[in-house]
């Protein structure tokens, strides 16, 4: 859990004077009103009676509802808090970051992403800053089932983690929007750009767990398979029967030839086919 700076201990206790709240309970709503993106809480303190939920807009639900006056203070309490993470750069998030969907009518999750800046409230955790330190800070930020993701827009890199390994991808010239895991016959990571749906593994692997990774050179062309000479089957011998046809197909051409139906070339052309066929 992220820990307060003086500056957010400070905020915290003038909070508290005003509003008639103890540090202990002001800082369990800020807390609240974080994890809700500035626009909704769900709390469980004592002092707020117990378990409840605030939405942006006046909405206000408690253990105790019939105690309208309770429910004006949460609310006050609640919109000073949204307006004051507003005010802190880099702590809601802006925008749809990024979302999951599931193959075979599987549910869709979306999950914005968080921008990034300095922020005087809280202490940084270096446990969140996974990406490589030379990247600097991420223009947004994002997070689903075991993968993480850190834009870096200025740069032209993303850093992904996955599990244990961060791999950090080009992104050439893509604007990215949005990321998305596509679940069915395989897992697979999309994001959305100016382009399009496009898959992460289309983008150049830069580095992988700090170390860079070379371009895998490209898979030549399979040579075609050599053709084999088939020998040709010798002509069998014709048998006697149709030999005897030939002889006398030959004949009835040499009657046509003597009645001058064939010419000359047209009996010397017609017998030699059918003496081949021989």
């Amino acid at each position: 859990m992220q820990q307060l700076t003086p500056e957010g201990r400070r905020i915290v206790d003038e909070l508290a004077r005003r509003h008639g709240f103890s540090a202990d309970a002001i800082t369990h709503m800020l807390f609240a009103v974080l994890h809700g993106n500035g626009a909704m809480a769900q709390f469980d303190h004592g002092e707020f009676a117990g378990s409840g939920q605030w939405m942006q807009g006046g909405m206000v639900m408690c253990g105790n509802m019939f105690d309208h006056a309770l429910k004006g203070r949460i609310d006050a309490l609640c919109s000073e808090l949204s307006a004051i993470l507003a005010n802190q750069q880099g702590l809601l998030r802006a925008g749809s970051f990024q979302s999951q969907s599931q193959g075979g009518g599987g549910q869709q999750q979306q999950t914005a992403g968080a921008a990034m800046g300095p922020s005087s409230l809280f202490i940084p955790d270096p446990a969140d800053n996974w990406w490589p330190a030379e990247l600097g800070s991420p223009s947004a930020t994002g997070a689903q089932n075991n993968v993480r993701y850190a834009y870096f827009a200025d740069r032209r890199r993303l850093a992904v983690k996955v599990g244990n390994d961060v791999l950090v991808h080009d992104t050439l010239d893509h604007h990215i929007g949005g990321f998305s895991q596509q679940q069915g016959t395989g897992t697979s990571i999309i994001f959305t750009s100016q382009y399009g749906t496009v898959n992460l593994a289309t983008l150049p692997l830069l580095s992988r767990n700090g170390r860079p990774v070379t371009p895998a050179p490209p898979t030549p062309a399979a040579a075609p398979a050599a053709t084999a000479d088939v020998p040709t089957a010798a002509p069998q011998p014709a048998t006697a029967a149709q030999t005897n046809d030939i002889l006398s197909a030959i004949e009835r051409l040499g009657d046509l030839k003597a009645k001058g139906i064939l010419t000359d070339e047209e009996f010397t052309k017609k017998k030699a086919e059918l003496l081949a066929r021989l």
